[in-house]
């Protein structure tokens, strides 16, 4: 079971190998195919190797031993060796977008597989791991993995997700990865080139760890805008096995990053006006562990909702799973809340928990009310709002707003309400 918008750890995937395009007839072309898929197979054996070396290596030699699997493991160790606290996001502006357009935590697909929502022309699978929950999707290959469906956004939309980046593709160390964010020229299949589609942006983490930026276009007034670069700070540098929150915030032709709590990325022209329209997310080129991908429109306008309707609904308030601790990329929408909250002093709010479907209904019931408890301590303890003007309470799973079918909609009944009394 699950709870309020979450953004959580899972497991990965290898898929079987896919074929992009017609049938290849020619032998010359199927001989490179299978020296391809060959040499991908070794490359996610290694990664696998290299991955639960690691595992192993981060556990306590002097614990005791203790009998999980995989699929329970709670044990998470973030970057950085200590769990981050809300009060080292101060800095953080993001907050999230309101209406989910996509979402996809791989809790609905079987271990191994390849996760229904994505395609790809090369390899990837479905896992769990002993250091993160949830499930995630893996890759160790120099192909690309795509959202198989055409994303319809609008100008302003907001992308997230974990990442654990890791190594077997070239040598024992980490490999790096890459994602682009671009309009496909093809719908139904993936677009070539170092330079695919009808252009985007790229973000990619070299394998020695340090981010960087790159965009392409096409035509001759917009080619001429593109743009790239890197991050110089070298605490910013990722590190293999350890997980990084990934934060996106595209707003017309502004694009801003985050890792974690530090914006490393913001581009205010970084899609020129008529230059390009993304509608697909990719990863490619690169060895890593993803989940809680989730791409939402709309900022919500939290003093109108509050004040003027009398009833905000975020998804910007995010747990792990079966837990009611905040986690701190959650600060953002926090903050927002508590600046409506200090500008009207005579407001009183009940903040109300809401979860999905999955698991048993009191152990839901139980979770949201003590989840809705946390984001009040939360407002009183880290932003001064007095207790005496809150209220709170726990729904369970009673109130849907969608079906309980698919990640998208279960991602929906994850909630926490604020109401005006």
């Amino acid at each position: 079971m699950k709870a309020l918008p979450i953004m959580f750890l899972g497991s990965f995937f290898i898929l079987s190998t896919s074929s992009a395009g017609a049938q290849i007839t020619n032998p010359k072309k199927v001989l490179e195919r299978k020296v391809t898929n060959k040499a991908n197979q070794a490359i996610n054996k290694e990664a696998d190797k290299a991955v639960d070396s690691a595992f192993k290596a981060k556990k306590n030699p002097n614990e005791p031993k203790k009998e999980t699997t995989p699929a329970n493991d709670t044990t998470v160790l973030p970057a950085g060796g200590s769990e981050p606290s809300l009060q080292s996001y101060t800095k953080f502006d993001f907050v999230p977008g309101e209406k989910v357009l996509f979402y996809d935590d791989f809790s609905q697909e079987a271990i191994g597989d390849f996760p229904a929502a994505w395609n790809t022309n090369g390899t990837g699978e479905v896992v769990t791991t002993n250091l993160y929950p949830g499930k995630w999707m893996k890759f160790a290959m120099r192909e690309c993995i795509w959202t198989d469906e055409l994303l319809k956004l609008p100008d302003n939309y907001t992308i997230e997700f974990d990442i654990v980046p890791l190594g077997g593709l070239e040598g024992p160390g980490m490999s790096g990865w890459q994602m682009r964010l671009m309009q496909a020229k093809n719908a139904k299949a993936w677009d070539g080139g170092s330079a695919p589609g009808n252009g985007g942006f790229k973000f990619e983490v070299a394998y020695y760890g340090r981010p960087g930026y790159s965009t392409w276009f096409y035509g001759d007034e917009c080619a001429a805008a593109k743009l790239s670069g890197y991050v110089g700070d070298e605490i910013l540098k990722e590190k293999i096995n350890q997980k990084y929150h990934i934060s996106i915030w595209v707003q017309k032709s502004r694009i801003r990053i985050y890792q974690d709590q530090n914006k490393i990325i913001d581009l205010p022209k970084a899609f020129p006006t008529g230059c390009v329209k993304p509608d697909r997310l990719r990863f490619e080129y690169g060895s890593a562990m993803i989940s809680n991908v989730r791409i939402a429109i709309g900022a919500p306008d939290m003093r109108s909702k509050l004040i003027t309707e009398g009833k905000l609904v975020t998804y910007g308030i995010y747990f792990d799973v079966n837990k009611d601790v905040i986690k701190p990329e959650s600060y953002g929408t926090l903050k927002g809340i508590a600046d409506v909250l200090a500008e009207n002093p005579d407001v009183k709010i009940k903040i109300i928990g809401h979860t999905d479907a999955d698991g048993n209904d009191a152990n839901n019931l139980d979770l949201s009310i003590r989840r809705a408890a946390a984001v009040k301590s939360e407002l009183v303890k880290t932003f001064g709002i007095d207790a005496a003007r809150i209220d709170s309470e726990g729904k369970g799973e009673i109130q849907p707003v969608a079906p309980n079918d698919t990640p998208s909609n279960k991602a929906l009944n994850r909630r926490v309400e604020f109401v005006k009394q």
